[in-house]
Formats: C-alpha cells, structure tokens, sequence
C-alpha cells in the first residue's frame, strides 16, 4: 500500500480507524522518509493521517500535536548534558496525556507506599569499569508491551530471565502475560509495582513460557497451569539507591529491575540521554525497564536499559541514561528476583 509514493505496511488495527492504534505504526513510516525536514515530515504524516481517518480535522489536530511535540524535541536536543539525539518518534503525534495514560505506569509514583522489600546484601567486589550482561547470554530479546501499561511485568519477568539463566545456565523468554491476568496485587494494564509482582510470582508458583502463555496486551483470564511452570523464585530484594553500590551489584548479580521518570523517553532516538530536572522529576518515576549494563561512550557514563517498546525503539530497542547523577530517579526503585 502507497500513500503520495510512501509505502504503508498493513496493520491489523487499520480498521477500526482509532487515533490512538493508527499512531502505533504511522510515524515509524515517517521516521523512514528520506529527510531530515521536519516540514516534509509533518506534510508526510497529514497526508498519510487523513488517507487512513478520512478525518481531516483529526489529522489537523494531531499534525498540531505532531509539531508541538518536535518543539519539546528540540528544547530537550539544546538542553540535553549527553550525546542524545531528540526527534521524531513513533509517539510523535500523541499528547503527553495519551502517551503516559497508554505506554507508562502511573501507580509507580506510589512506590513510597509499597511494602519494605528486603535488602539486597551489597556485592562483594568493586564495579568494573564496564559491564554488560547482553555479551554474557543472560538477557532476551527485545519486546513489545503494545498499548498497555504493563512495563513492570516486563522489568520483572527480564530480572527473573537473568536470575534464572545465572543459576541455571539456560535463558528462557517468560511469560508476562501470566502477570497481567494472574496477578491480584496489580493492575494489569492500568500499572503496577515490581515488589508486587515478585510475591504475586511466588504465591502462584512461578511464572510460564512466553510460548505456553503467550502475550496478549490486554487483560484475560487468568489461565495459568501449575504444570507449565519454566522459572521460580525464592523471594526478592531491593537494592541500595547508590550508584556505585547498584553497578557492582549489576556486575556480581544479573539485570536488575528499575524505574525512571520517562518523560525524555517519548522523543528519545539515540545516544546518551541526559535531561535536565526540569525534564525529568527523579521523584516522579512512571516507567518499569530492565537495567543490563553500563559503560562510557566518549567518556560519557552510562546505563544500558532494555525497554519494552519493541525494537523500532531508541537504539533497537534500548534507552541509554547518563549514570552517576541519579538521572531521571534510575536509583530509586532497583530490586531483584531471587533464586535459589
């Protein structure tokens, strides 16, 4: 299918003609466009928007947002500390309000007011100056969580992925679906907590393959299978908000579920992300990911952290945070499966 010689790869979604689905594919056209013009761009993403809504006022109203947005771009591109480049996203033509009510995870922000978690014991040598649990078979590919707010089924099923593999020396792909329907303590699309999760886990018995329980993106019914179990834990700890201490622990101990305030997140393309406060509320964290790594890139300290955006996210599907300044609240909710 072309659009004025742009070529649209059908959706399932198409049909039902709804902003918010049609957004999910539509900018990463345009994010192909053979320009760097934003105006090209912007024209690109009416013509396309109204060829699928026959709405010309929407797309009106969303190329208004379209444009809206490339300005936080651009204000975040000129006040950014790092190396990241801000622009047009697959998010590109949704508010702030659409994109933290579909993809982010309000009840985060409630994470004073969750249960104290034990603490993890401290690693017992000092961080390397790199690590990166992907060179070491413990973390699996990217996924998508899709219109859902279920990152913290995602950060948590990815801990458990490198604990398991840590201790058993096989990498399985888990099943975050079982989270969403199964587990009562959270809310499934709607949000929920990683230090919820971990007993919502333990209380069932484990968690199912991503095969045997696959990924819907919405909430079901509950169909989990004692038989099915691939992966257990044992409890769950929480880790110290220091840096230093989260990356020797990282380097000792596998992934490690985090959260951060998301903001920048929604026009991230590449490099090292580093926003300035105003930007970025470290008390005000709103997105579950799994921290895998860190290191430099020309001398810029780093945290490598596998998203749950699918792999047209970021760098395929990976976000890199400026490490050392508690960016964005990266220190504020670290934790871990454990297994024994």
């Amino acid at each position: 299918m072309y659009i004025r010689n742009i070529p649209i790869v059908a959706h399932s979604c198409l049909h039902a003609l709804n902003p918010l689905c049609i957004h999910s594919f539509l900018l990463t056209t345009i994010k192909g466009i053979k320009t760097e013009s934003f105006t090209v761009r912007g024209k690109s993403f009416f013509f396309i928007y109204v060829s699928l809504t026959f709405d010309p006022a929407e797309a009106d109203r969303r190329l208004r947002i379209f444009h809206e947005n490339l300005k936080t771009a651009e204000k975040l591109q000129s006040l950014d500390q790092g190396s990241a480049e801000y622009g047009v996203t697959k998010f590109s033509d949704l508010t702030e309000e659409e994109f933290r009510s579909t993809y982010l995870n309000a009840l985060l922000s409630q994470w004073t007011l969750h249960q104290p978690m034990k603490p993890a014991s401290p690693a017992r040598d000092p961080a390397p100056a790199s690590w990166d649990w992907r060179d070491h078979g413990a973390v699996s590919p990217i996924k998508n969580q899709g219109m859902c707010g279920s990152c913290w089924a995602f950060s948590v099923t990815g801990n458990i992925e490198g604990q398991w593999f840590l201790k058993n020396g096989t990498l399985l792909s888990l099943s975050e679906q079982e989270l969403v329907d199964c587990d009562g303590l959270d809310q499934a699309c709607r949000g929920g907590l990683p230090s919820n999760a971990y007993e919502a886990i333990e209380k069932l018995g484990g968690l199912e393959s991503e095969t045997d329980y696959s990924y819907s993106g919405r909430k079901q019914r509950c169909d989990f299978t004692t038989g099915k179990v691939a992966a257990y834990i044992n409890s769950s700890v929480e880790l110290s908000k220091d840096e230093k201490e989260i990356a020797a622990w990282l380097a000792e101990n596998g992934p490690i579920s985090v959260a951060l305030n998301a903001f920048a997140m929604q026009f991230y393309r590449k490099g090292v992300s580093h926003p300035l406060k105003i930007f970025c509320n470290p008390w005000m964290i709103d997105h579950a990911v799994l921290m895998v790594g860190y290191g430099e890139r020309k001398g810029i300290p780093f945290w490598a952290i596998k998203n749950s955006w699918g792999e047209d996210y970021g760098e395929q599907g990976y976000y890199y945070l400026y490490r050392g300044s508690n960016a964005c609240g990266i220190n504020r909710m670290c934790s871990s499966a454990v297994v024994n």
